[in-house]
């Protein structure tokens, strides 16, 4: 990875543009504040994208996984929700920055009350905070503390969003850390989401499971496949 200043696209203070997949993916990021995380690489590599299909990405940050998605795979539209504007605007120039702004759009708004029509999406995404609202310390830094902990919405109101944002069979897939794992999938069925797909990531040959990388269908017949595990970054390096 290197970073550099752009004349080519305005920069806000205190962000730069980072460089990744060889130079292919070009991102602006905040140098000292909320950058996306390898969880949001393992997700895009490990979600079912079929030719033509829409992706809407909830809570988008930079856009990274949309971009990653319309790098390597044969997505048509992508849509990206984000409710900090500091984070919006940047994923809109990184569509910009990178060729997408034709197939990538990006909403400002909340994922309770998401602006978007229903049953439009074929794949609904997500990288959702993993730690409950009362759990742990919060991070001073509110970007940062909003993408950890629960705090402007819930894993139900992820789920909830997915549902009507999904046509039916549709697919949603997110990262989770598999302490919540049996907690996510009680879940995914309340709403009508069959887990279809999990594979387990861990950080080494001799350490524990850490993520759960899980795709479901809206709708789905009971029937799951569990996935060779995944070690440390897989076949991606930031």
């Amino acid at each position: 990875m290197k970073s550099s200043r752009s004349p080519e696209i305005k920069l806000r203070p205190g962000e730069c543009i980072d460089y990744f997949m060889e130079g292919r993916l070009k991102l602006i990021q905040s140098r000292d504040g909320y950058r996306f995380s390898i969880d949001a690489v393992l997700l895009s590599g490990f979600v079912t994208i079929r030719p033509g299909d829409v992706v809407v990405d909830l809570g988008t940050g930079c856009g990274v996984i949309l971009l990653i998605l319309l790098l390597t795979k044969p997505a048509g539209h992508a849509f990206g929700l984000e409710i900090q504007e500091e984070l919006a605007a940047q994923a809109r120039r990184n569509a910009a920055l990178n060729g997408f702004e034709d197939k990538m759009g990006i909403i400002l708004g909340d994922i309770k009350y998401p602006p978007m029509v229903k049953e439009s999406a074929d794949v609904v995404i997500c990288n959702p905070p993993y730690r409950k609202a009362e759990s742990g310390r919060i991070n001073p830094d509110q970007r940062r503390a909003i993408a950890r902990h629960e705090i402007l919405a819930s894993i139900d109101d992820i789920l909830r969003a997915a549902r009507n944002l999904l046509r039916k069979k549709g697919r949603l897939a997110l990262i989770y850390p598999c302490a919540r794992l049996v907690d996510i999938l009680v879940r995914m069925r309340r709403f009508d989401l069959e887990p279809k797909k999990v594979q387990i990531n861990y950080p080494g040959l001799q350490s524990d499971a850490k993520l759960a990388l899980i795709e479901a269908s809206l709708g789905g017949k009971p029937g799951l496949e569990i996935c060779p595990p995944l070690l440390g970054q897989g076949n991606f390096s930031i």
